[in-house]
């Protein structure tokens, strides 16, 4: 990553750099949004399976 930005630096061309920089930034926050849509889903998915076990265990047939 270093040598990307400093080839760009010793060329001049600071509105590459700003572009790349803001499309890696833009990428990690990305894969952390989808890191964390994949633990929320897991956890929904456990939440709903203990509500599916409750059910079973005390409700009533209706």
């Amino acid at each position: 990553m270093t040598e990307i930005v400093t080839s760009i630096i010793e060329r001049g061309d600071l509105a590459h750099l700003a572009l790349f920089l803001w499309a890696s930034a833009a990428t990690a926050f990305a894969m952390r949004a989808l890191r964390e849509l994949g633990a929320s889903t897991r956890r929904l998915d456990a939440f709903v399976r203990e509500l599916a076990r409750f059910n079973r265990r005390y409700g009533s047939d209706i």
